[in-house]
């Protein structure tokens, strides 16, 4: 998944976050320290160095690096905007020619796609305090070559008004307790489906994430070495999410031209999807004055986790950087909780430091309050650079469970045959 900025245009679905393991860090090093990492050199920053950024995190932070500039006379920060959509080509193209800005914004699943060309992180560049889910997409091969910018997480958003309608005044926390509020929400409160889930159009698999990793599932063993999808923990998962569909609770056919999913949860066809903090602006838009206190967030519901996806974007510096240690002493700069909490008031981007959740403007909002409580319980794919071709392989064996009738047993044997054939790259 890349920034939720990134995934606009997508439509409104579920999307899914991560477990700490193990990085081969020095003891004595704090989080996401590399012991091969070259130290930064002490002092003010000095000289000039480029940034590349996308699209309206490329337009705002020229704002937060005039306040870097002015912390260290004599600094400049060259700020390149970059389109999400031609990004990734633009980052392959400057890496092949040796013509890599010093410092740039990764979307989380390219960070194994360019690894090979970031430094890993020193030491002094303090990662304590960010989301574990978050910092855990930085790592590569064990070592940490990146720093988590902003965070991206995925809730259930749900129609109060007709949930309390359909006898639900709290949203519930489980599985059982989940598909009862959403068949109750078309039997008695005139849905005419419970939730809106993905089926088959690109990063469905990758959308669903949420239930197989609630169940304990994992994509790939500890070490990344093997992947491990056809276990018991994850054919119960899938079983689970297409009896929704099974059941007709959920549409196998879903509208998904763009604002469909604002408009059913609006109107109160479909009042219950899972989806980003974008969504609360969008749907308080397209339900106008009001709007806003007829929905509500809750938490991926839980089966023996509650974990939802981690998105976002990641800052890194390149081995080819001209002045590598200006370039991380910006990072450390946005990597300030109170940075943070000032990049999230320009853009809405949710802080990767969970102290800048104690801010107001965060902890004061009942709704993006339940994104910083998810944000704690998260995962995401594996920085494997094979993850793009197993989930488009992955994404074909959903829709065919689901509007085919597949087995999810035969569907992930044969899925994991895919996998292993093309392996995990380590």
């Amino acid at each position: 998944m890349l920034s939720h900025k990134a995934r606009k245009v997508a439509v409104l679905g579920v999307a899914a976050a991560l477990l700490m393991t193990g990085c081969g860090r020095d003891a004595g090093a704090p989080a996401g320290a590399a012991a091969s990492a070259v130290p930064i050199a002490s002092g003010k920053a000095t000289g000039t160095i480029t940034v590349w950024a996308q699209a309206e995190e490329g337009a705002a932070l020229p704002q937060l690096a005039k306040d870097f500039e002015a912390a260290n006379p004599g600094v400049k920060v060259n700020v390149t905007a970059v389109p999400w959509d031609a990004a990734h080509n633009k980052y392959q193209t400057a890496i092949a020619g040796g013509t890599t800005p010093d410092v740039a914004q990764m979307g989380t699943t390219w960070m194994s796609d360019f690894s090979d060309a970031f430094e890993p992180v020193p030491s002094e560049v303090d990662t304590s305090g960010i989301f574990p889910g978050a910092l855990k997409t930085t790592e590569v091969a064990g070592t940490h070559v990146g720093v988590p910018w902003y965070v991206d997480t995925r809730v259930v958003y749900y129609r109060t008004d007709l949930a309390a309608k359909a006898g639900h005044d709290t949203f519930p926390t489980t599985w059982d307790g989940f598909k009862s509020l959403a068949k109750d929400l078309q039997t008695k409160a005139g849905a005419k489906f419970g939730v809106r889930l993905p089926v088959g159009e690109g990063d469905s698999f990758q959308s669903m994430l949420p239930f197989p990793w609630s169940n304990g599932a994992q994509l790939v063993n500890e070490d990344s070495t093997k992947w491990t999808l056809d276990t018991p923990e994850m054919v119960d998962a899938l079983k689970y999410y297409n009896s929704f569909f099974e059941e007709g609770i959920a549409d196998k056919s879903p509208a998904t031209g763009a604002g469909a999913g604002e408009a059913a949860f609006v109107n109160g066809t479909v009042p219950m999807l899972i989806a980003g903090p974008n969504a609360i602006g969008q749907l308080e838009k397209a339900g106008g004055p009001g709007f806003a206190d007829k929905f509500s967030v809750g938490m991926i519901p839980k089966e023996k986790t509650a974990t939802s996806f981690v998105g976002g974007s990641d800052l890194v510096v390149f081995k080819k950087s001209q002045n590598r240690d200006t370039a991380w002493k910006f990072i450390q700069y946005l990597s300030q909780p109170e940075v943070q909490t000032k990049w999230y008031k320009l853009t809405g981007d949710l802080p990767a430091k969970q102290a800048s959740w104690t801010d107001a403007s965060l902890s004061g909002d009942a709704k993006l309050a339940v994104f910083g409580d998810q944000l704690k319980d998260t995962n995401s794919p594996p920085a494997v650079t094979t993850w793009t071709q197993v989930g488009a392989a992955a994404d074909t064996q959903l829709e065919q469970i689901i509007r085919a009738g597949k087995d999810p047993a035969v569907a992930m044997k044969e899925l994991q045959s895919t996998a292993d054939s093309a392996g995990t790259g380590h």
